[in-house]
């Protein structure tokens, strides 16, 4: 059975945004080469301008945002939506809720409607109390507006059969494995192998960054410590000026060349993920697939990707112990194998193309048949 499915609830593809957009490209390309017909929407302002991308139909719809702030994604949700209306897709696939669940009554009655539930967003620091408790809201309309959910996280799963008393389908993020193009992406001129920390995240305080650089800046750790990722917010801006007088940590930036990050991940001596808030992280299944050694934040979301197969720290102190500690031996050499392997047979993109389609035409079985009912 080959249906028409819409995907709404991101940027649009390629990505260039995080992890909607990436799980995104990467199912509306693998179902297109399963014979099904899919549009994405895109916001006008991305860069790709054309109607088609990799075989996948692009639908671009007015996105405020850039004029109004934040409350421009709920305008360009409510654009998709009127658009989508006039699509007859079989199956609508929503990655997220929290600028599109307020329109749930104008979800395509004569689709099947699917949610893609995200990463408990009300948990968030950065946002204030009145914005965790529209996000609560948002969350719980998107209970009430769908029929099916997909949870990328076994926490979450579990989450919503405790909350909502509904039953989600786990389907994860996948990860490509390390290239040997990638590897060559580094050359000695850059890094000397495993010769300095890692850290790349979104400069937010649930990420843990304070915490991981306070650790090592107490350290005596002769290595450096570079961290990747946009510091022009007011978070990030704080980071940069506390730790400016230690001459071995290193703010690099953003950097958007893919192969290049994953050579870093690579090369690095000891990668430290500090996300403590969502599902299955895009970028720790990156360092598992890049074959790095990983330190995380020692929460469920973590834990249930990496088991035992990290270091794990909870505050400054136990991350000035890792870097004081950690060597490079046979138990860390396993424990970076058996990662490799769970992105080999667990986390690996075609598994989960797959599993988005055998629930979509399962969903959709259903709903015909309850119509029909």
């Amino acid at each position: 059975m080959k249906l028409r499915i819409g995907i709404l609830g991101t940027r649009g593809i390629p990505n260039y945004y995080g992890g909607f957009e990436h799980i995104s490209e990467y199912v509306s390309e693998g179902l297109v080469k399963r014979g099904h017909s899919v549009t994405v929407y895109n916001s006008h302002n991305h860069p790709f301008r054309e109607d088609a991308w990799n075989g996948v139909k692009i639908r671009h719809c007015f996105d405020p945002e850039y004029l109004v702030g934040t409350a421009g994604q709920f305008v360009y949700d409510f654009n998709c939506l009127l658009d989508a209306r006039k699509q007859n897709f079989d199956a609508i696939l929503i990655m997220g809720y929290t600028s599109s669940s307020v329109w749930g009554k104008l979800y395509p009655i004569n689709s099947t409607i699917i949610t893609n539930m995200d990463g408990l967003e009300w948990k968030r620091s950065k946002y204030s109390a009145a914005v965790q408790k529209f996000l609560k809201y948002a969350e719980k309309l998107a209970v009430k507006y769908s029929k099916y959910y997909i949870s990328d996280s076994l926490v979450i799963k579990a989450y919503l059969t405790e909350k909502y008393n509904i039953e989600s389908k786990y389907i994860p993020y996948g990860a490509d494995l390390f290239s040997k193009e990638e590897r060559e992406q580094i050359g000695i001129e850059d890094a000397l192998k495993e010769d300095y920390f890692l850290l790349m995240a979104r400069m937010e305080p649930e990420n843990n960054i304070e915490p991981i650089l306070e650790g090592f800046n107490n350290s005596s750790s002769h290595r450096k410590f570079m961290v990747l990722g946009d510091t022009g917010n007011r978070f990030g801006k704080f980071i940069t000026h506390k730790f400016k007088n230690d001459e071995r940590i290193e703010f690099k930036g953003s950097i958007f060349d893919t192969a290049k990050v994953r050579a870093l991940q690579n090369n690095s001596y000891l990668y430290f993920h500090g996300h403590s808030v969502g599902g299955t992280n895009p970028s720790l299944l990156e360092a598992m697939a890049s074959e790095a050694l990983i330190a995380a934040h020692n929460n469920p979301f973590n834990k249930s990707v990496l088991n035992s197969d990290a270091f794990y720290f909870s505050n400054s102190k136990e991350v000035r112990n890792l870097v004081e500690t950690v060597q490079r031996r046979g138990p860390e050499q396993a424990m970076v194998s058996n990662n490799l392997h769970k992105i080999k047979y667990q986390f690996n993109w075609e598994k989960v193309i797959d599993q988005y389609e055998q629930y979509i035409l399962e969903c959709y079985r259903k709903s015909n048949y309850e119509q029909i009912v």
